[in-house]
Order: structure tokens, then sequence, then C-alpha cells
């Protein structure tokens, strides 16, 4: 298995090399060569796999570079953190199912892939005797879920930006109360978008990126992606042995296209997804682009669901490389057009192409509280608000015929604010986050100037 990038002028590079690329040093974002496919009988059987046990079945589809004792050895040691059994289990909650994704070390989605990540890295610069420093940017989870899979680990230092006073409290801390030597927060002065560009840009100087070994965490690293596949499957596996469904609908709270992008993968594979229900706040801009083609970047809004109050989604890329049928001259005049005018149009064959594999809802506040309260009334169950978003564009699109999946990505704890606003009531914190308002914290407050972050990064790297 080889990769590639979107643009086109990287190609034939390995697993390891991928990985370690993170952002391609053309600009565009690596994926696989082609994309293996999977029989019915293949994913009948996966149904019955435990969750390790699955992740290697697909992981090692996309690896082959890694002997397989020691991927193996790395699936079983990132999931060894997770308080639940099952890894993500899925509960059947008023007519749908709640994939439940946040029973990692930092209470969310994204730490499936990240304790993943975490310990893959370490691995590699092991064997390659290098070392690195993890550059990535946040808007709440990403964050924590990276420090936590890279805290005192060896040869790695993290920079991570998140927006200042624009994270729940409880991401800002779990975030700057890690004080390890190799953790270093930066609160930048902007938006999420702005972190994400500073991100991009710092990559984009590639001496800057060869000098300092720039690793990257955010979902332009291919192995992000590649993990949060196999919760696709494997809810999927579980809903089907309880229903015995031949297909299934996916409602994805999503605002960086990076978790939606992986069940796309998934569907490509094999997997029997009806439709994709993308699922997005007031920052819409995916939602707009699949009801009427309008992918046009406007201002970002704060909301309930902070993680997804973003307007330029990194992850796009990827999924308008397959929708522009692998065309990567069409990827960069596309991605020259976007960043000149700040919008990209669509013709009727595209969108006939999107209407496929996707349904899309934006969801605003009051319409998320409201879920929040509902839900917790007619099942004594509290969703986050990110989850909540989900949760009303899936039972508003989705046909009752054919089970929905709804993903919970993360611990209503993480957003105690909303949901006491919802439901009156303080939703019961994990043991992770006892005291965690009294514990020491570490970060900087730094304008959104690429110049200054690299500088920061230049003057702390390992």
């Amino acid at each position: 298995m080889y990769y590639q990038s979107t643009r086109g002028k990287i190609r034939g590079l390995s697993f390891k090399d991928a990985v370690m690329m993170g952002l391609a040093d053309d600009g565009g974002l690596l994926l696989p060569e082609s994309i293996p496919t999977l029989s019915p009988g293949d994913i009948a059987a996966f149904s019955k796999l435990a969750y390790p046990e699955l992740a290697f079945q697909i992981l090692s589809r996309f690896v082959g570079d890694i002997p397989s004792a020691d991927l193996k050895a790395l699936i079983d040691r990132s999931y060894q953190s997770f308080s639940h059994p099952e890894i993500t289990p899925v509960e059947h909650k008023d007519g749908v199912y709640i994939l439940e994704l946040f029973h990692g070390p930092t209470l969310a989605f994204k730490d499936v892939a990240l304790q993943f990540l975490g310990n893959l890295f370490e691995y590699l610069l092991r064997e390659r005797g290098e070392k690195m420093n993890i550059l990535g940017a946040t808007s709440g989870d990403t964050g924590s879920a990276a420090i936590y899979g890279v805290r005192g680990k060896e040869n790695i230092n993290i920079f991570i930006l998140h927006p200042h006073g624009k994270v729940s409290p409880i991401q800002e801390l779990q975030m700057t109360t890690v004080v390890d030597p190799n953790v270093f927060n930066l609160a930048i002065k902007g938006t999420f978008d702005d972190g994400q560009r500073i991100v991009k840009e710092a990559f984009g100087d590639l001496e800057f990126k060869e000098k300092h070994a720039l690793g990257a965490v955010n979902s332009i690293n291919w192995a992000r992606v590649l993990a949060q596949v196999v919760y696709y499957f494997y809810a999927f596996g579980r809903v089907s042995l309880q229903t015995g469904c031949r297909e299934i609908y996916f409602s994805v709270p999503t605002g960086n296209f990076g978790d939606i992008f992986a069940g796309y993968v998934a569907k490509r594979m094999g997997l029997p997804i009806k439709k994709l229900i993308l699922a997005t706040n007031e920052n819409n801009i995916l939602s707009r682009f699949v009801r009427n083609g309008d992918y046009s970047i406007d201002k970002v809004v704060q909301t309930h669901s902070p993680s997804m109050d973003i307007q330029l989604a990194s992850n796009f890329e990827r999924y308008l490389y397959y929708l522009f049928n692998q065309d990567s001259e069409r990827i960069v005049e596309a991605m020259a057009l976007l960043q000149k005018t700040g919008k990209l149009s669509f013709g009727s064959e595209d969108m006939d192409r999107v209407a496929e594999d996707f349904l899309a809802l934006s969801v605003d506040d009051a319409q998320t509280l409201q879920t929040i309260r509902d839900f917790h009334a007619s099942t004594g169950y509290i969703l986050d608000p990110h989850t909540a978003v989900g949760v009303k564009a899936g039972r508003e699109l989705a046909g009752g015929e054919v089970p929905v999946v709804c993903l919970a990505t993360a611990h209503p704890a993480k957003f105690s604010d909303a949901v006491r606003k919802a439901i009156g009531l303080e939703p019961q914190r994990p043991s992770s986050l006892e005291g965690i308002e009294n514990k020491e914290k570490r970060c900087v407050v730094i304008d959104a100037d690429t110049r200054r972050v690299k500088e920061f990064v230049q003057n702390n790297a390992i």
C-alpha cells in the first residue's frame, strides 16, 4: 500500500513515511493510492470481533510496512487506556443508536485515533533514531487528546494552538493542566481557523518543517482518519447483530470533515452505509455545500458546540479529490480559487454525486438545547451539545426503515454549561475531571501570527 498527495506531486510513499510527513510537501493531503474493498462476507465476519481485533483487520489493509506483531501490539496498547471494555460501545435509546466515542482518557472521540497515533509516533521515532516537534491546532478536543497521546514520551515535544477563550472551560483545563516538560499550550488571539492556517503555513515552509522535524496530529495526518474508520465497522457490526439490518445511516456532527470522511472511506470499502448525515451547528459551510453546493467561508460564530465552530474544513480537500475523479490538477485549481475568493461552486453533476453519499442539516443553539432537553426527558440519557446536533439531524433526515447511528463525540461533562442550560442539572463528572480546576496550569497567550508561533516553536523545539 502506497500513498500520494491530493495535489499530485507526492507519490509512492510508504505508510510510515506518510505518517511522518503529515501534510504533503506539495501542500496537499495524503491518501492511499487505492482504497481496499471488502466483501459482504468479510464485513459479516468483522461483526463478531472485539474492537482491537477489528482495528487490526482494518488497519493492516492500509499498513504494509509494519510487522503484524508490532501493529497488533501498538493497537492493543492504544486501547488499554479506555474505561469501557468495548472501547466504543453502542447504546440504543429512543429509536436511535448512540455510538459512544468518549471512553478514552480525555473523554472525546479524538482519543480513539490519537492514542494510536501517539504510540505510532514513538515507535517510528525509536526505530529511526529521530526526534519530532508536533504542531497542531484544536477547536477543543484534538488538543487534549493529542497531548495525552504523547505526554512524557521520549523524543517528542508537542505544541498545541487553541483559540483563546473560545473552547469550553473543561476543554481548556484538560490541555493547560498537563505540565509535562514536552507539552506547550499556545492560546492564540483568534479562531480555530486562524490556528489551522498557522499550522498549514508552518508545514508549508519546507525548510522550517525539515529543520524542526515537524509532525502533524491534526486530521491532516492520514493515520488519524484511518484509525477512525474502524468504529464505523464496529457500530455496524453491533447494530446488525441486534437488528439483522443490511444497511445503516450514520449521523456525524462535524466541523472539519475528518470524522465524516472516515465514514466515507468505510463506505468506499464496502460498508453498507445508506447515507452519511452531515450535521453542523450554525457554522454551516459543510451543510450548505451538501444541500445546495454553496461552499463559501463566513464569519465563525461561537456556539454551545465549540468543537464545530469552524468555517474552513481542512479534510474537505480529501473528499474533493474523489468528487473530482482523482483529478489533482482540478484540486490545485480549486484550492487556489478558494484561497483567492473564499468560495467554491459546483455543477449539477457534482451535486448529484454528493447526494449519493450525503444528507445534511444545520442545527442552531436553541435546537441543540431542546434536543438535549427532550432526549433526557424521554430516556434519562444526557447528550453533549455536539452529539445533540447529530441526534437532531439523524432523527430528522434518516428514513425510519433503516437504523441510524449517531456518533457521540464527547462526554457531556466537558460541556456542563450547555447541559445545565438545557436540563437544569450538572452532568456527573468522571473521576478524571475531579478537581481539575485546582491543578497547576501552564499556557502562553500569543497573537494569531504565523511568524510569532514559528519563533516560539524554534525556541522550544526538542
